[in-house]
């Protein structure tokens, strides 16, 4: 029987991501610049920068969501969504604040209709109101969406 030997060598990025980040760090604050896995630290500042996208990305899509569910079922307001409304604009506002390079984002109008499309995507799961029944944009402006105490 003829078996092809299919074993590679795992670095140590794909073997212990949180170990060799550690390492990596240690080879940074000892000045050892050449032992670096510059390609896979390339990769992670990139996912950082992804990560915090994501994080807006999604805490957008909430508040989006929760103003769509204020402004379709008004019998159903209440302490709850108006208090995640309040802390999900804290923290974009936050999250702004401290990334101030994410701020075109919420402009952007690609952007914002997948973040739209997701927001919709959530009221529609809770509200049983189909994603046909809202709006196909986002009708609010950003400014008034994360303006404190704005409501639709």
């Amino acid at each position: 029987m003829n078996t092809l030997n299919c074993t590679q060598s795992i670095t140590p990025y794909e073997r212990d991501v949180f170990a060799w980040a550690n390492e990596q760090a240690a080879f940074i604050r000892a000045g050892r610049f050449e032992l670096l896995d510059l390609e896979n630290i390339a990769e992670e500042i990139l996912d950082v920068g992804k990560s915090e996208q994501n994080e807006l990305a999604n805490r957008m899509a909430i508040l989006l969501m929760h103003l769509i569910k204020w402004e379709f079922q008004p019998h159903f307001r209440g302490n709850s969504w108006a208090t995640t409304i309040r802390n999900q604009r804290k923290a974009i506002l936050k999250r702004l604040k401290n990334t101030p390079s994410l701020k075109p984002k919420i402009y952007d109008a690609e952007w914002m209709e997948e973040v739209w499309d997701d927001a919709m995507e959530k009221a529609s799961g809770e509200t049983g109101i189909g994603v046909d029944k809202f709006p196909e944009v986002c009708p609010w402006d950003m400014n008034d969406v994360l303006q404190e105490g704005w409501l639709p």
